[in-house]
């Protein structure tokens, strides 16, 4: 199911400046602070090298982009996270889109190398790895996406068939070709899949309901006025009456080792 979503809702959804979650997120480890600390030190250095140059008359000028570049280490994620939504928003289309888990699967992931010297003076390389989750979520039409993300131990309750929703971006008024889509909601769990958190969630469910309702209700409408003979008769023909299009689910768990 793909139903084309207004502007003012998606913008509702994806959020202009940075929300909590995100800032968690772009606060990055330690070497990624240290980072931001030194861009700090260096910045507010140059100003006040510049501001010896340019003399007392730009004093109040000098304080202020001290005070901002000073700070960066603390308000940097603010900048990133809100980058990171404006790339999404940046898209005129969007879509709520709901499929179903086609695959789920753990992989290991090379996420960087570092140099060290061993015991004997050796330089050695170290190659650091992660478990990830891979999620493949598909449709009727045969659209398929895969999301790839760090392994948390509440996705082991992600099965094949698990219904998904999420939120699509395109260029193209019929959504005829996504560009992006958002983290991936596992209602039957209750489950968010993401790596980074685009989407504001309660603002999420809340569309997921009202949508999948008007969906059913669309649904069942065309029964109502079919004879009651058909109503009854449509299960014992094999073909059962479809109020939604939730996918059957699956019993087959995951085969990765969690």
């Amino acid at each position: 199911m793909l139903i084309p979503l207004t502007r003012k809702t998606f913008e509702n959804l994806v959020p202009a400046v940075a929300t909590g979650p995100q800032y968690v997120y772009c606060w990055g480890k330690f070497p990624v602070l240290l980072l931001r600390l030194l861009v700090s030190i260096v910045g507010v250095t140059v100003i006040l090298l510049l501001g010896g140059f340019l003399g007392e008359g730009f004093g109040f000028i000098r304080f202020l982009l001290g005070i901002v570049t000073g700070l960066y280490w603390l308000w940097g994620p603010v900048l990133w996270a809100s980058l990171k939504n404006l790339e999404c928003r940046k898209f005129p289309y969007s879509g709520f889109w709901q499929g179903e888990v086609v695959d789920v699967y753990v992989t290991e992931e090379l996420i960087g190398k570092e140099e060290t010297v061993n015991e004997r003076g050796e330089l050695v390389i170290v190659e650091n790895r992660e478990r990830r989750l891979n999620l493949v979520v598909g449709d009727e039409s045969g659209f398929t996406s895969r999301l790839q993300v760090p392994l948390k131990r509440n996705y082991q309750a992600i099965a094949v068939g698990d219904l998904a929703e999420m939120v699509v971006m395109s260029n193209r008024g019929d959504l005829g070709r996504i560009s992006k889509t958002s983290d991936i909601y596992i209602p039957n769990h209750n489950i968010w899949v993401s790596d980074y958190p685009l989407l504001l969630h309660e603002a999420f469910v809340d569309v997921s309901r009202r949508l999948n309702a008007r969906h059913w209700d669309e649904q069942v409408e065309p029964e109502r006025d079919r004879p009651s003979r058909d109503r009854y008769e449509a299960p014992e023909r094999g073909g059962a009456i479809e109020l939604s299009r939730r996918p059957r689910r699956s019993s087959r768990r995951p085969s990765a080792d969690w």
